[in-house]
């Protein structure tokens, strides 16, 4: 099985702990919770801001001190309502206990402490691509908002038969303005469950080419290159994103063979 390819490790309480470290990189970060109804989690943030997403469920959340109460509002992901997510800086702490039974996703990357602890609000909805390439995104936590140190967080519904992060793209030098360095992680989810999707993660060089099938549940790691997804017919595909690195922008570029899609639809 490929080293980017993640399966949880059960059903039942910490099921994802991606480090940098057990990742090989330096800056991202992913967590994610499976809490039956009265069930906690909690940890320090230590040197890193964390962005809690509840995927799906209900819990009582508190971070850094400050109590939000329940939150939480879609019981499945493919509701497709807005997610209910927390913000909390590094150097604090946060707890979470379910009032449902829950999908608690926790994002992290290096903090600086420029921020403080709230619930993340303002999220929209944006429609991205045309035809086959058509999918639906709630930019979370996207440099447009002023929320976070380090943290780059969306989630992406693709139609079944749809292709989504297409045509392929990178973002893996630290050359702005032309392009961001930035790791990325793909948590995927399928409906129906006993779906599977596809990723592909290749560099133009040929050095790294992988292309995994994807079951719900499964994390894809993108330490570079570009990292298309597909989504058979008969199933949907749900991710999120988590991004990060050296400067909280999202410059990407598109590969030089297949830029002419994006040209065309921009057209």
């Amino acid at each position: 099985m490929s080293k980017l390819l993640v399966k949880p490790s059960g059903t039942s309480g910490k099921v994802h702990d991606i480090t940098p470290q057990s990742a090989h990189w330096g800056y991202v970060g992913f967590g994610l919770y499976h809490l039956s109804a009265g069930e906690s989690a909690a940890e320090e943030t230590g040197d890193t801001e964390v962005i809690l997403v509840l995927v799906e469920g209900k819990a009582m959340i508190s971070g850094a001190d400050k109590s939000f109460g329940e939150l939480g509002d879609r019981m499945s992901v493919f509701e497709r309502k807005k997610p209910h997510c927390v913000y909390v800086p590094n150097g604090s702490n946060w707890s979470a206990t379910a009032t449902t039974d829950c999908v608690l996703a926790v994002c992290t990357a290096p903090g600086k402490g420029n921020h403080e602890a709230r619930v993340i609000t303002d999220i929209g909805l944006v429609e991205r691509g045309k035809g086959a390439n058509t999918r639906y995104i709630h930019p979370i936590a996207m440099e447009e908002s002023d929320i976070a140190d380090s943290l780059l967080v969306t989630e992406v519904f693709t139609p079944q038969g749809n292709w989504s992060s297409y045509p392929p793209h990178r973002h893996d030098e630290d050359n702005f303005p032309d392009m961001t360095y930035l790791e990325e992680t793909y948590y995927h989810r399928l409906n129906p469950k006993q779906g599977f999707g596809f990723q592909r993660v290749f560099t133009e060089d040929g050095e790294l080419d992988e292309t995994m099938a994807v079951a719900d549940g499964d994390v894809v790691l993108v330490p570079k290159g570009h990292h298309p997804c597909g989504a058979p017919y008969g199933y949907e595909m749900y991710y999120l994103n988590v991004m990060a690195g050296p400067m909280r922008k999202w410059r990407f570029q598109n590969h030089p063979d297949h830029d002419w899609i994006a040209q065309r639809d921009a057209g």
